[in-house]
Formats: structure tokens, sequence, C-alpha cells
């Protein structure tokens, strides 16, 4: 594998951060994480047709652009330094759940909606337990009139409130199997739920004999959710180093402007300590989460473990990260106006999803044979 991005990866970051610089400014993450829908389909439309972000891993024979997880790494990278508020992760969670069922039907009615823009897409996995494995998932489906419907509850779904495709894992007579639910189908009651990151939201779903399609091969959910789910650790660990590099910029520069006793705070050893600390973290964590970039990009026997890996030590490089630029800023890092705290909370609850670094390290232990 190669470190280095080559020229075109290069000119992919820069257009995504010129992009967003101008689409997802401060002032506009405080506006849209205080709306109902947490997003802006204005902005959402021009993502993908300026862009084309949401078809950037779709295969072009479903109208993507067929491009690899490196890619996909370095536009969640940019993402996470302006804490983008839109539905594109929980969007990209349900992309990689479709591409890695092997259902060349659902494939075919759901990727080209999402390619273009029009289907806000999630996947409803965790229940009211919190529980990221196969074990946490008790909702039952049943077959009816050559379908099934789906009763119960799903928690914690990122953006399920404004989602017109879920994909849903349910107990099927033979196993744990995946789902598509319209967000319009009956049955289906959406609520909000109050987290402490606004700027990313999730929703309770309760399901009453809601009609669901059934997505792959029955009993066999768990295979597909198990690869998901380590994309989504590496899609998220990218997004964790963009914001932890960000957070570092952000306290350093304060450091050196910020002057007392005649001189920049930046030059206290203690300050220089931190920054020194920080910049450790921020390089370890890409070297972790690049690395698991190009493993989801090969699909090779490595990503389950670098996966883990990635996810548990981005989260507390993140969270780290994002403490100490607090610690850096004195007083106004606690205030509501400066920045500081959305990283903090956005680097908490990164920290939790899909399961915490000490989840992930026992995960990981069990996979190499620990």
């Amino acid at each position: 594998m190669n470190f280095a991005f080559s020229e075109e990866q290069d000119q992919l970051r820069q257009f995504v951060r010129s992009f967003l610089e101008d689409k997802s400014s401060e002032t506009t993450v405080r506006e849209l994480m205080d709306t109902e829908q947490g997003y802006d389909p204005e902005i959402w439309s021009q993502m993908a047709e300026q862009l084309g972000l949401q078809s950037l891993i779709v295969p072009e024979e479903f109208g993507g652009q067929g491009y690899g997880f490196v890619e996909l790494g370095i536009v969640l990278e940019e993402m996470g330094r302006v804490l983008l508020c839109a539905p594109f992760f929980s969007t990209l969670m349900a992309t990689n759940a479709l591409l890695q069922s092997g259902d060349e039907a659902a494939k075919k009615e759901h990727l080209p909606g999402i390619a273009s823009g029009e289907t806000l897409a999630t996947v409803a996995f965790t229940e009211e337990s919190g529980k990221w494995d196969e074990a946490g998932i008790t909702m039952e489906a049943t077959a009816a009139g050559g379908g099934h419907t789906l009763s119960g509850v799903k928690s914690f779904v990122i953006d399920g409130h404004v989602a017109n495709m879920i994909i849903v894992a349910a107990r099927a007579g033979s196993g744990l199997s995946l789902f598509a639910v319209a967000g319009d189908a009956s049955g289906l009651t959406r609520e909000s739920l109050s987290t402490m990151d606004q700027t990313r939201k999730q929703a309770r779903l309760t399901f009453d004999n809601t009609p669901a399609a059934l997505i792959g091969t029955e009993g066999q959910g768990w295979d597909t959710m198990a690869t998901a789910l380590d994309l989504a650790a590496v899609a998220l660990a990218a997004e964790q180093v963009g914001g932890a590099e960000f957070v570092m910029q952000m306290a350093v520069q304060y450091a050196k402007d910020r002057v007392q006793f005649g001189r920049p705070i930046g030059s206290f050893q203690a300050i220089k300590h931190k920054c020194a600390d920080m910049l450790l973290e921020v390089e370890s964590a890409k070297s972790a989460a690049y690395y698991a970039m190009w493993c989801a990009a090969e699909m090779n026997d490595e990503l389950p473990s670098v996966a883990s890996m990635a996810k548990a030590y981005c989260s507390e490089a993140y969270f780290h990260c994002a403490a100490e630029n607090i610690q850096i800023h004195g007083g106004i890092g606690f205030t509501w106006e400066h920045p500081a705290h959305l990283y903090f909370k956005r680097a908490k609850s990164s920290e939790l999803l899909f399961g915490d670094p000490t989840y992930h390290r026992e995960l990981l232990a069990q996979r190499i044979g620990l």
C-alpha cells in the first residue's frame, strides 16, 4: 500500500474542502442543529449535483462514480473538519449494507436514488439495549402475504427521523435478516431523540406490523451487517481524524495568538506539551485510519481487526484533542459562543457510536485469537 495520496485524490480533497467551508460554516452548523430536520435540503442537493458525493462509492451500473473507500475517507475527513449537518453518514451505512448484501434487485431498486441524492437512507440496527452485536437484535419479522411485517422498536437510528428508506435488522424464521422499509410505511412511528451532539440527529423508530421487503437471503443478514458495521467504523475513524486535526489546529493557533504575561501562551512548557501530545495523537490516528481505509478499499482479510483498531484509537484521540482544545482556550473554551464545545460533543458521541474503545479492543482481541 501507499500512504501518499495521488494528485487526483488531493484535488478531490481541495474541492470538497472548498465546498464545505462555504456550505458548512460555524453559523450554518449552529442554525441547522437547531432545526427538526437537521440538514439543508438545498445543500444536500448541491452535494449530489455539483460534487456527486452521495454517488462516490456507488458502482457505475447503478448511477454512481465507482470510487473506492480511500476517496470516501478523504471526503469524510473533510466533513469531520466542519461538523457537516447532513444525512450523509447514515446514507453511506445503508449504501454499504446494500452493496454487501449481494441482492442485485435491491441494489437496482435503491442505489440509483441514493446516488442522485433523492433517497435519504439509514440503517436501524440498535435497540433499547444499545448493544452493537448480533445478540442485541431481538426484533421479530413475521412472514405475511409473500412478504414480511416488522414489530418492535429501534433506537439511536442516525437520521431516522428524515430517512425515506430504512434498512432494518430483525430476526426472521431462519435467523437475522435485513429488510427495506419505506419512510412513510404504515405502522411506522418516528420520534426524534434529545442527544448531546445536536449536529448528528438520532431517532427512535416504532414498528407496528410495518410492511418490509427482504434484502438478501433470509437468515444471512448478520454476515452482511457485520461487514457493514466494520466499514462504518472505518468511515467514522476517517471522520474523527478530520475533527481531531481541526481542533488541534484551532488550539495551536490560539496558543500563538493569546498573550499572557507579555508572551504567547504557546511559549509556556505546559501548553507546548499539550500541543505536542495532540500532534502525536492526530498523526497516529491518521496512520490507523488511512490503513483501515486501504483495507476497506481492498476488502481484504485484515479489515475486521483493523476496523476495530482504528475505531478504538481514533475515538480516544479525537476525544482527547477536543478536551485539550478547551483547556488551552481556557475560560472562553467553555462558553456556548465558542465552537470548541461542538467538537467536544461530536467527539464524545462518536466515541460511543458503533461501540466504545473498550468494546472494540475486546472485539479486536477476539478477532486475532487472543
